[in-house]
Order: structure tokens, then C-alpha cells, then sequence
């Protein structure tokens, strides 16, 4: 399947720096696709710690089985990722196809099956035939390099019409240290947890137990805040890496003084890469930014945000460059969050279209259109409560997320 790039794509991508202690190699393996890499295989160095949060969905995929399983040790030694198949609804042949292909890594690298992480993402429901990696690990393993990391990004990409790349360059007390990040997503995108598929890597030395602080954190403000057509993946997975190269002296507790400039720049990257999803939601033309301000408090803020940003109504307007703002009053009051219908204010933009529950005395129609007509829109409701306020990322709903959705599996 192929599709133009989005128009809302960046216009250049970040070069990744390489990172000490990790190599990577793609392959064709042919799970779906033909004539394009499908397959990332990607080595750690022995040290390597990880951390990760995933889908809470009660209908998991079973590489997330697997990956849960294996975080309780914290340690990793490489990552095995394909695209075309999500190893999803698969039953035991699921589950049989998660251990034998663990197993092959393990055997290709010389490393436990225990540190070896998975994730696939694709169609689900389709079995997944563990042969087709068998088929290409050895090869693959011999290319293993640190870079390019756009080759990676570009091996994991189902629906999305570009790669999604960025890195962090962070002092950890007087020790530079890198991070780096890629993830895939574009369509069933409404997160609970991280992304459909996103994997992180540093150099830095850090325990864990703290790396699961982090990118629980992390995830909150970032891929939990994003939402393409309120879709929550069977696959979702964001995973941390730590090779602990950069310096020797290792963290291991949160009050560590080089942790909060590392948190800040992991939340920041971690922010850059959620954004990428939106704007590269499956058919999407318009990106939005919904901000939900005086909410009796931020978790009711987050979900009227969430109200406004996955109704399907106020997604249309945004495509039809419509200044429908009687669709963001009715997500508000569906939400089930405290608001009251005379304190409420919006705008598109700059333009305040509403004002205590009633269209603003200085409502213009030809501003509020100017706004719509742009590629980037701030959509924002201020509910006259309290103090609580929050943040959500989303895209436009148009034909083309149809046309994408309706012959996905043919």
C-alpha cells in the first residue's frame, strides 16, 4: 500500500548521531510487503538496560506478552521489530511464533531468548510465519551497524507515508549523553500508554527501575496525549533503552541531580515524536493542537481535550475548513467532566468565537475562516471552573482515511 507523503510531513529529518552500544540492520523479509524493508533487527551491548510501558488493551498482540514478560529483568541484548503483520489474534500459533523467533535472535547474536524484545505491527488476525525471519537473520546480522538509524524508522512503517526520527543531546553531570528516538504510527491511533510502535535509546547510565519512571512519565505528556480516530492499538508499545556507555558512574535512585535535565530532554523528544503521529494521521491534512484550560483539574481537562479531539464532527469541520464551534460546545458536554455551559469560552486560533455560553459579541466569520484555512490549528475551550489544564494532539478526519482504512487488508 502507498501513499503520498504527508503534507504535513517535515520538511527535513534529523540526522541521528550514532549511539555506543547499539547496532541495527533491515531486510526485506517479505511478511507483507514486496520491494521494501520489513524487518529491524537491532543488537545491544551486554549492559544494556530497558524499561517500557504498553497497550492496555484486553486484546493484546502477542509480542506485547512477550516484551511484559521479559521487562521484569530489566535487561536487553537486542530488538526484533517487522511491519505487515501485528503477530496479532493469533493464538497459539501467536505465541509459538513470538518464542521461535526470540529463539533464532538469540541463537543468531549468542545472547538469552530472555533479553531478546519483539514488536510487529501490521494487519491484525493474520498468522505470522516465524520461517520468513529464520530466513534472514544470519544475513541481516552481518550488517549490523550503527547507523543509518532513518533505516530503522523507515523498516517499521505500515501506513505511515514518512520515518519518524529524533535525538537529544542532554549534559548528565559534565558527561554529554545522546538520545535517540523512532516510531511508527498513522492510523488506529488513539494511545493508552505510547504509540502503536516507538523505541528510544540512550547512552546514558541509568538503572531500570528509573528508566520505568521516566518513560511511564514520559508517555503521559507525549504519545498518551496524541490521537488520530480514538482507536487504541492491540501492538502499542514504547520502549527504553539504556547502554550506559556514556559515563560509569551508574543512576539508581530519582533524587539523582543529572536525572531532571535527562528527564526534560526525553519528555521534549518523546513530545517531537507524538506530533509526528498526528501529522501523519492516515488521509490528514490539517494538524491540531485542542487545548483545555480551567477544567476543575488537569485530568478532567485531559479528557474534554480527548472529547473534543476524538469527535468525528468537530474532526470533518477542521477538514471542511469549517468555523463550527457548536461542534466543540457538544464534545465538551459529552465528556462527562464538570463544565458549565455559561462559563464556557472558545477559540480557533487567536479568534474568540464563544464567550460564556454564548457566541462572542465580536464574532467574525471571516476571521475564525482564516484560521481553518490553515495547515496548522489551535483549537482551545476554557471551562470557567478551576485550574486544571491539558494538551492533546490530533489531525483532520477526510475521505482519504476511508479510502485507507476501507481496503487495508486487500
Amino acid at each position: 500500500m502507498s501513499h503520498a507523503i504527508s503534507p504535513l510531513a517535515p520538511k527535513t529529518f534529523a540526522t541521528l548521531p550514532p549511539l555506543a552500544g547499539v547496532r541495527f540492520a533491515t531486510t526485506a523479509a517479505g511478511i507483507k510487503y514486496q520491494g521494501r524493508t520489513d524487518v529491524l533487527l537491532l543488537a545491544l551491548d551486554e549492559g544494556t538496560e530497558v524499561a517500557g510501558v504498553f497497550t492496555r488493551s484486553k486484546c493484546p498482540s502477542a509480542p506485547v506478552d512477550w516484551c511484559r514478560v521479559n521487562l521484569a529483568q530489566g535487561k536487553a541484548r537486542a530488538l526484533l521489530v517487522n511491519s505487515g503483520n501485528a503477530n496479532a489474534f493469533t493464538g497459539r500459533k501467536g505465541r509459538e511464533t513470538v518464542e521461535l523467533s526470540a529463539a533464532a535472535v538469540a541463537r543468531t547474536l549468542g545472547v538469552p531468548a530472555e533479553t531478546v524484545f519483539l514488536a510487529s505491527t501490521g494487519v491484525i488476525g493474520e498468522p505470522l510465519d516465524p520461517a520468513k525471519f529464520a530466513a534472514v537473520l544470519d544475513e541481516t546480522a552481518t550488517r549490523l551497524a550503527p547507523a543509518p538509524w532513518l533505516d530503522a524508522a523507515r523498516a517499521i512503517m505500515t501506513t505511515d507515508t514518512f520515518p519518524k526520527v529524533a535525538t537529544r543531546r542532554v549534559d548528565f553531570g559534565g558527561v554529554p549523553v545522546t538520545i535517540n528516538g523512532f516510531c511508527k504510527g498513522a492510523g488506529m491511533i488513539a494511545p493508552d500508554m505510547g504509540t502503536m510502535l516507538a523505541f528510544v535509546f540512550t547512552d546514558a547510565p541509568i538503572a531500570a527501575p528509573l528508566l520505568q519512571d521516566l518513560i511511564g512519565q514520559g508517555a503521559a505528556g507525549s504519545f498518551n496525549s496524541v490521537t488520530v480516530d480514538s482507536d487504541t492499538s492491540t501492538s502499542d508499545t514504547l520502549i527504553l533503552f539504556a547502554t550506559g556507555k556514556a559515563a560509569a558512574s551508574r543512576a539508581t535512585a530519582l533524587d539523582d541531580p543529572r536525572l531532571p535535565a535527562f528527564r526534560a530532554a526525553l519528555e521534549d523528544m518523546l513530545q517531537e515524536l507524538a506530533r509526528f503521529v498526528a501529522r501523519d494521521g492516515e488521509g490528514a491534512r490539517k494538524f491540531v493542537e485542542v487545548q483545555v484550560t480551567g477544567a476543575v483539574d488537569d485530568a478532567s481537562a485531559k479528557r474534554i481535550a480527548l472529547s473534543i479531539a476524538n469527535s468525528p464532527l468537530v474532526k470533518t469541520a477542521v477538514a471542511g475548513e469549517d468555523a463550527n464551534w457548536g461542534r466543540v460546545v457538544m464534545a465538551v458536554g459529552k465528556a462527562g467532566e464538570p463544565a458549565d455551559r455559561d462559563r464556557l469560552s472558545i477559540w480557533f486560533g487567536d479568534v474568540r468565537v464563544a464567550k460564556d455560553g454564548e457566541r462572542d459579541p465580536d464574532y467574525s466569520e471571516a476571521a475564525a475562516s482564516a484560521v481553518m484555512k490553515q495547515s496548522d490549528i489551535v483549537v482551545r475551550a476554557d471551562i470557567g471552573l478551576g485550574a486544571g489544564k491539558a494538551r492533546v494532539w490530533t489531525c483532520d478526519l477526510t475521505k482519504e482515511y476511508i479510502a485507507i482504512n476501507g481496503d487495508y487488508r486487500s
